[in-house]
Order: C-alpha cells, then structure tokens, then sequence
C-alpha cells in the first residue's frame, strides 16, 4: 500500500489528475491467488487495466493472459517481446486465451496461425471458427448463476446446461476439438454459491459428453468475478479459495487442467486517483466541489462498472456531507453525492484508492479533457 505522504508528494510532483498503479501490490495480489488456488493458473483479464506495464509485472510473476480482442492479443505480444531476454520465458501461444465468446472474422483469421484457445457458446460461432480458425482448440462458454454480483454476466454470454453436450459434439462432427468448459459467476461477486453451482455444472456436463462418447475435454475455466476488498463487506480470499479448492478436488481428477481470468482481484488495489479541486460552490446549503478527473476519465467505474469510489482529502478538519463533481460540461458527470470531506478550497488534493479496475481502462478524451497521467511506482 502506498503512504498518503507519498501519494500526495506523487500528485505535487507529477500533477493532476494522476493515476498511480502500485507494482508491488500487483505482486502481492498474484501471489496471495496463487497461494490460496495453488492448482489454478492464472490467465490475468486484460481489459481490467491494459496497461502494458501492467502485462510485464504479471508476465514476470508467471501470468498467463485472458485477452478478448486482437488489440489486447498484441498487447500481450508486442509488450512480452520487450522483455530482456535473461527474463523472457520462450513465448509458448497456448499460454494465452482469447476469452470471448463472439468474435469478427478478421480476428479469427489473424488468430488462426498461432493455434489459440478460444470460447464459444452458439452454433454460428462454430462453424464462423472452422472456416476461418480451423487451428484454434475451444473452450464451451457455459451460462452460469450471477446471483448477487456487481456485474451481472449471463444474460449476454454462454451456452445453457441443456444445450452444451449438442454443442460440443456438432463442433466435434466438423472436426474441431472442444478442450473444455468455460464459464463466469458474475464480476465481483461476494456470492460463494455461484462457484459451487456452477463447477456442479460443469462436472455434469463433463458426464454426459463421455456418456455420449465425447472424451477428449481436458481444461475447466472458472473465469473471473474474484471479488476485490473494497470495504469490509466482502470476506478474504482465503474463505472463497477454500470454498473453490474443496469442491474442484472433489469433482475434477488431478489431471483435468483449472484456468482463471482474474481481472479486477489483481489490478483494483493496486491503483490510486489523485486530483485537484478546481471549482467550490455551495448549493442548497451543500458543499459542493468540482474536482480535475470525474466519470469520463478514472471514474469512469461509476457509470460503466456500477462501482463506487470514496474521495478522501489529504486536509484534516472536521467534515460536511458533500458533493464531488467532474470537470465536464456534463450534468452526468457526478462521482458523488454524498461524501464526507473537509473545507477544501482551490488547488487542494482529494485521493481514491481501490480504483485500479475498470477506471482508467474506460477513460475518454470527452469534452476535450484528456485521461489523468499514469505513474508507475515500486517496478
């Protein structure tokens, strides 16, 4: 965790709207999943933050990547080959998959050469893979419970149980070869009894494909939706690996290969929003304060990501319930109505944590106001 000391000496020095990503924690983070899911590898979700910085602290950690577009493939690619060489493994293609469900024919044509591992969830997406990535191995996108998560999933993706094994075997009868099951619980889901559901259904699904003489699925991908410590509401790691470790044991054998998308569990944390008050007014008796960064730009979770993200002031002092408001000529622009700060005044600095995920990832030039500056500390 960065000092405050730090982060505010970061903002004098570099300016604001600033966006710190915090390379230790992103450590920290990959180690504390692999502790805990000592048989998952971790395939990092890149559109949580595609900061390419990002890609080569995981890669060096042991990532392996979940991409869901050729940008994000190249990414992954161009940024591994930077790597000196005494620190770059041999760049091994089946190392990475390219996670989503529908993709444009010009992609599968570009993915084609490196034989990669892809999902499905339709018939139309089989036979668009076998005439145009005929090398790619797949992975079956199943519908899964998203009780009770931030951001529901299944109404846009997967395969249901019913029709999963038709799927399988009419990729199968065009001479394609389904791998295994893919599926995702929801982002940020808090709900332990998603994962138990749905790794139920897989094991089921594994069934009936060998009972009806489909033997060749080697691989389960349990996706993301790991939740991130925001507030004190969602319970340790530890708690849902155990809760995942227990009932992968007792329903995969040892050789069957666990995949994972971690997206936002290693990248929230380990980012910080600095930015300056640029505008007070009060209105109806409320404080309210416009601040160089909104929900266009690192707030853009706010809106795109159903989070939340408290201000905090580096000033001390006894406080108001507040307004904080971004920079745009834009009555959407709100990042809070309701925040307990200080009397700040022009200039000062107001800070975010927990905003790594899905913020800066989202931001836009609108209204001309370009994305806050990135900084990278303890590479």
């Amino acid at each position: 965790m960065i000092a405050l000391s730090r982060l505010q000496q970061l903002g004098k020095q570099h300016g604001t709207p600033l966006f710190v990503i915090d390379h230790d924690e992103l450590r920290k983070n990959y180690r504390q999943f692999r502790r805990y899911l000592p048989r998952v590898q971790v395939y990092y979700a890149v559109k949580a933050n595609p900061d390419p910085e990002i890609v080569r602290t995981l890669y060096k950690e042991g990532a392996s990547f979940d991409v869901a577009s050729m940008p994000e493939f190249m990414i992954v690619h161009e940024n591994i080959k930077k790597l000196p060489a005494k620190k770059r493994q041999d760049w091994i293609w089946d190392k990475i998959i390219y996670a989503n469900p529908t993709k444009p024919v010009d992609t599968l044509e570009k993915l084609n050469k490196y034989k990669p591992l892809v999902t499905f969830d339709n018939s139309e997406e089989i036979r668009k893979i076998k005439k145009h990535a005929p090398n790619a191995g797949l992975a079956l996108r199943l519908k899964v419970p998203n009780t009770g998560a931030m951001v529901e999933l299944s109404s846009k993706f997967g395969a249901s149980p019913g029709e999963a094994v038709d799927l399988i075997l009419e990729a199968d009868k065009l001479g394609l070869t389904v791998e295994g099951i893919s599926f995702h619980v929801g982002s940020q889901t808090t709900n332990f009894e998603n994962y138990v559901q749905s790794l139920s259904l897989t094991a089921a699904i594994f069934k009936e494909a060998q009972d009806r003489g489909y033997r060749k699925m080697n691989l389960i991908d349990i996706g993301g939706g790991f939740p991130a410590p925001y507030d004190s509401s969602v319970k340790p790691f530890r708690e849902l690996a155990a809760v995942i470790n227990k009932e992968i044991d007792r329903l995969f054998p040892k050789d069957i290969q666990i995949l994972a998308e971690p997206g936002r569990f290693m990248v929230a944390s380990a980012g910080y929003a600095v930015s300056s008050v640029i505008g007070k007014a009060v209105r109806d008796g409320k404080p309210c304060y416009y601040i160089n960064d909104g929900v266009y730009h690192t707030y853009s979770g706010v809106i795109f990501d159903h989070c939340k993200y408290p201000i905090k002031a580096f000033k001390k002092g006894s406080t108001q319930l507040s307004s904080v408001f971004g920079p745009t000529c834009d009555a959407l622009d709100v990042v809070s109505m309701a925040e307990n700060l200080p009397d700040l005044e022009r200039d000062d600095l107001v800070y975010s944590v927990n905003i790594g995920a899905y913020s800066h990832a989202s931001a836009t030039y609108f209204n001309g106001f370009p994305p806050a500056k990135v900084v990278h500390v303890n590479r």
